[in-house]
């Protein structure tokens, strides 16, 4: 063979690319993790998108709205770019805070599930057997 590769050779190619962007024991996403915030310009993008539409509704180009929009992104002034930037911060803010809140549920989850590891399953029911004699003991 001038120029080609053995069967060998293909296959163990094949076997590198299909393990090269890989991880092995890649995490799974948390649905409940919130999302990052848009930037200033996404945020332009939203508003952008459904004026080009509306002017070209015959347009089914993702890339012709996304040229069309960096293009105007570029050539606005900062002036004009400061309502997204303020809009692009108050997300950012929200963010900052629903993340906030998500570790702390995340951490809470794993210290709940540390404290009841802590103990046996005997000692949590000695403890709830014994709250229940104290009660009866005052009656």
């Amino acid at each position: 063979m001038k120029g080609g590769q053995s069967k060998s050779e293909a296959k163990s190619t094949d076997t590198r690319l299909k393990t090269r962007g890989r991880k092995a024991g890649k995490k799974a996403k948390d649905p409940n993790k919130p999302k990052r915030p848009p930037s200033a310009f996404f945020v332009f993008l939203e508003e952008f998108r459904r004026e080009f539409n509306k002017a070209n509704p015959t347009n089914k180009s993702v890339a012709a709205v996304g040229k069309a929009a960096g293009g105007k992104w570029k050539s606005m002034s900062e002036e004009d770019k400061a309502p997204y930037v303020a809009k692009a911060e108050t997300r950012k803010s929200e963010y900052v805070k629903n993340m906030q809140q998500y570790n702390k549920k995340l951490a809470d989850g794993a210290n709940a599930a540390d404290d009841d590891s802590d103990k046996s399953k005997s000692e949590v029911n000695d403890e709830e057997e014994g709250g229940s004699e104290e009660e009866e003991d005052d009656d």
